[in-house]
């Protein structure tokens, strides 16, 4: 572990430590001025990053383009300082300004200090990495931003080792890129962030993480968070003995000399971006003059002798004082730069504010003259009309939702009126309504002409010698071709590399397709995914496999906080199109047949979840998301990989459309609805309802996230009057979502005879053994007997009862 204290010379000229100084103030005055905005109620919410702003700026000095960051929404200095923030565009995030022209970031999708550079054209297409200085899009659980991390840095690994991708230009320039992270000290004590530094150690990639140490975490202070109150100290194991062995290089450095921070930045990111050393560098003695937001106040929880020290050591004030003494600036220019600064801030505020609210002003004046217009032509209730548009006049600092309220509140009284007048505000609403689903609600999905809904549907091919094989043999195949034909495309996890996978689905690929490609990981599934999120965000094309559904449940927070919102948080901005292998449903035990996919559908809204009832339905999944630029969670069937299927001659292309259910069995007395191992379970049963003279139609979804987007389900009904949907997870789990989409969205109510019915497995756990899962999930008989007992109800004489 190295310390740096002081040295005695910094390669900067005078001009450019002036510069430095300049953003340092700039940054500190839209602190000071943003916690007033919320104060004043401009603003919901602010978090800042005073305190920080030296540090951030020695960091930023060594930024190259092509590097990443991954960071903490505290770093809005260095933002400012690599070119990717303006101040303007700092208080247009403050105010959630919905124009991506003026917050480029996440356009007010999310809160103040979470940054983002724009990876996407308008089209949805990569642009240039290696010419940019690129940030990931942030996110507020606390080091969640770790996994990612890994991921971007992972990425270089690939890029450097791996010779089929030195084409790939745009997105590297031979591995050099460093991936930056940032981090508070608390932070730190997540569980992530451990397993985040032991696999970076592990894989030896070009990851230079800085611990921001002020010494709390929100009111908690160090030695509740980190033992020894020093992760530097903890830490000190990972330090390398020398040159070219496994590990890290440890700096610990003062938060508030410039002069140090300098030189520490400048030995880390050599030594990192040439070795593909991970550095961690702990900077500590750092402040927070405003306390943590603007939720409370520091001056609750800490001492007088704290905030004294703080007051004195703040890292603005330091570098003043450096820049006095070691000549290289006076008071007066000094004096001048944060006048310039303050004033900076003040004009930039007030641009950001007054272009925040040309658009919502021109809205609430147009709903006030259609307001007005309204209660002129109306008979009745004008003066109800009227007092809605002076509530609306006197509301200071509009939202865009005020005057949709009084809208949708004056049609109401006019509800049995006719006329131009009502018909003018009806037309506005829809308008404005229709541009309000843009602002908010757009880029869940991917909306390029790369979507997985466009690509281009490829039926299998067959011939007289297609083999009947195993199901792995199936995804064997379909991997092998996918490796062949892409370059970009890696697949890691537990057992994937040596062994193939604990199902053989890679046998033989790694020896063939080399270990940078088909990858053995450590049992770390939070990471695992974070190190395909980050490799996806730099251009490559990552299947990173959870070896059991069960064991999801570790990297679900970083699925669903970070992949699966990243299109939406960023409207657009940036992408991450990554396929999510794991295998689940039926085998035996509590933890090897899981199926918990209404908490994945609820989580894992923006990425598409899809549960192939077999693997060549799987294969085509696979085919078709490597055609696509979104991500996806794709869960095979546990116990179908020794099945026999006949392989596609066109294995390698043919595609399974999403949102498409396919109809197994035709039927005109029921349909029922299921996926993944079920459809098997559903079938047997069919045949045994086929001999008390019931006709069931069987229909597997194929895919939960889209789910039937033609309502083939519902024509099935229009047939059938009644349905049952049934699958392994818990009551009201994925039986709930679909029996809403089915009944509710579809309006499928319309053409029913009988109630609607569900049959899903114990709200326990599977127990284990045979008999357990045959008692814990539902079987052959139980949708017998469920389907008998609807035919019963409708028609007893033709089906009476069995019990």
């Amino acid at each position: 572990m190295q310390t740096v204290e002081r040295i005695t010379q910094l390669s900067l000229t005078k001009e450019e430590m002036l510069q430095d100084y300049r953003i340092a103030c700039e940054s500190r005055q839209a602190s000071l001025t943003g916690r007033k905005e919320v104060f004043m109620g401009k603003a919901k919410f602010g978090i800042f990053g005073d305190g920080k702003e030296v540090a951030q700026l020695a960091m930023a000095r060594f930024f190259r383009p092509g590097d990443f960051r991954s960071g903490y929404y505290r770093d809005q200095t260095f933002m400012f300082a690599i070119g990717e923030l303006t101040v303007q565009q700092f208080f247009a995030q403050l105010y959630a300004h919905t124009d991506v022209e003026q917050e480029p970031s996440t356009a007010g999708r999310s809160m103040t200090g979470h940054f983002g550079t724009r990876l996407l054209d308008d089209e949805g297409k990569w642009k240039p990495q290696t010419t940019a200085k690129n940030s990931s899009a942030d996110i507020s659980p606390t080091g969640a931003q770790m996994p990612r991390l890994l991921g971007l840095a992972y990425a270089s690994k690939l890029y450097r080792q791996n010779p089929e991708l030195h084409q790939f230009t745009d997105f590297s320039h031979n591995g050099d890129e460093i991936a930056f992270g940032t981090i508070g000290n608390a932070s730190t004590s997540e569980g992530v962030f451990f397993e985040t530094i032991n696999a970076a150690g592990v894989l030896q990639v070009p990851m230079l993480v800085s611990v921001w140490d002020d010494g709390y975490g929100i009111s908690v202070p160090a030695h509740y968070q980190t033992t020894k109150s020093s992760i530097s100290e903890i830490l000190a194991g990972f330090q390398r003995e020398a040159p070219g062995e496994q590990g890290y290089e440890i700096f610990k450095v003062k938060g508030w000399d410039y002069a140090a921070l300098c030189e520490v930045y400048q030995q880390a990111t050599q030594v990192c971006r040439e070795q593909h050393v991970p550095v961690l560098i702990h900077v500590e003695e750092v402040t927070q003059p405003q306390g943590h937001s603007t939720s409370g106040s520091h001056e609750r929880y800490k001492s007088k002798d704290r905030l004294a020290w703080e007051e004195e050591y703040d890292c603005i004030k330091q570098m003043r004082n450096w820049l006095i003494t070691s000549g290289y600036a006076d008071h007066a220019e000094l004096n001048q730069i944060e006048a310039e600064a303050k004033e900076a801030v003040r004009v930039a505020r007030a641009a950001a504010w007054n272009s925040f609210n040309a658009g919502i002003q021109e809205d609430h004046n147009q709903c006030l003259h259609l307001l007005e217009q309204l209660s002129n032509s109306i008979s009745e209730n004008a003066s109800e009309i009227a007092s809605l548009r002076e509530e609306l006049a006197k509301t200071i600092n509009p939202l865009r939702s005020d005057a949709l309220k009084a809208a949708r509140k004056a049609l109401r009284f006019v509800r049995k009126e006719r006329g131009v007048a009502k018909r003018d505000l009806v037309k506005w609403l829809e308008t404005v309504q229709g541009e309000n689903a843009e602002r908010y609600n757009s880029y869940l999905y991917s909306q390029s002409d790369e979507s997985a809904l466009l690509v281009e549907e490829i039926k299998p091919e067959y011939t007289e010698s297609s083999p009947m094989v195993d199901g792995r043999e199936v995804l064997q195949a379909c991997f092998d071709a996918a490796l062949a034909r892409e370059p970009r495309l890696f697949a890691i996890g537990e057992d994937v590399g040596k062994i193939g996978d604990v199902n053989q689905a890679f046998a033989g690929l790694q020896d063939k397709y080399g270990e940078l490609r088909v990858t053995d990981t450590g049992i770390r599934e939070c990471t695992i995914a974070g190190q395909g999120i980050g490799a996806a965000l730099r251009g490559l094309r990552p299947i990173t496999e959870i070896q059991y559904l069960d064991y999801l449940l570790y990297a679900i927070q970083i699925l669903s906080d970070d992949v699966a919102s990243l299109q939406y948080r960023t409207k657009g901005g940036q992408k991450a199109p990554m396929i999510v292998r794991t295998r689940g449903h039926r085998l035996e035990g509590v933890w090897h047949s899981g199926s918990p996919m209404g908490m994945i559908l609820n989580s894992l809204r923006g990425m598409h979840v899809l549960v192939p009832r077999n693997m060549t339905q799987a294969a085509g999944f696979y085919n078709l998301l490597l055609k696509s630029d979104e991500p996806a969670l794709v869960v095979e069937c546990l116990n179908g990989y020794r099945l026999k299927e006949r392989i596609p001659a066109n294995i390698g292309e043919f595609t399974v459309p999403l949102g498409m259910p396919e109809v197994l069995r035709s039927g005109t007395d029921i349909t029922i609805v299921t996926y993944g191992s079920m459809c098997r379970v559903v079938m047997e049963a069919a045949e045994q309802l086929q001999t008390v003279g019931i006709s069931a139609e069987v229909i597997d979804v194929q895919t939960l996230l889209p789910f039937d987007l033609e309502h083939l389900i519902t024509d099935s009904i229009r047939k059938t009057n009644r349905v049952l949907i049934t699958d392994e997870d818990v009551s009201g789990g994925a039986t709930g979502y679909m029996l809403q989409k089915v009944i509710d969205e579809q309006e499928a109510w319309r053409w029913l005879d009988s109630k609607p019915a569900t049959l899903s497995a114990q709200d326990h756990r599977p127990s284990y053994s045979t008999d357990g899962d045959y008692f814990s999930k539902p079987s052959a008989e139980d949708v017998f007997e469920r389907v008998y007992a609807i035919m019963n109800e409708a028609d007893p004489e033709s089906f009476p009862s069995l019990f």
